[in-house]
């Protein structure tokens, strides 16, 4: 599971995400281990971030579960099955504020 958190980080950071942070979901879920939560300027930088996600994923042997990044969205994600990575663009992360509504799970540093 480890291997899998660090691919897809490491491919969100590689792709300059902003303000990367990691939300344990361990105990609160039997969905889902860790969202991965970053921003990016633009949607051609959230797409980017989203494609390099899902290569470095496929390149290490992981599936993807799913995709979702249309262009009329300002909110990006890759479900990785028990990582699922969020990119927002455009003041979108402001709005949804995961961070604030799951602001009691426990931050994994990187």
């Amino acid at each position: 599971m480890r291997n899998l958190l660090e691919t897809a980080y490491k491919a969100m950071d590689e792709k300059l995400a902003e303000d990367l942070i990691v939300l344990d979901f361990r105990k609160q879920s039997p969905y889902v281990d860790y969202f991965i939560i970053g921003t990016a300027r633009n949607y051609r930088m959230a797409k980017s971030i989203v494609d390099n996600v899902e290569e470095k994923a496929l390149e290490n042997g992981y599936e993807v579960k799913r995709i979702y990044a249309e262009k009329e969205t300002k909110w990006l994600l890759v479900d990785l099955g028990d990582v699922v990575c969020h990119v927002f663009y455009d003041g979108e992360r402001e709005l949804y504020n995961l961070e604030g509504l799951w602001k009691d799970l426990p931050i994994v540093k990187m």
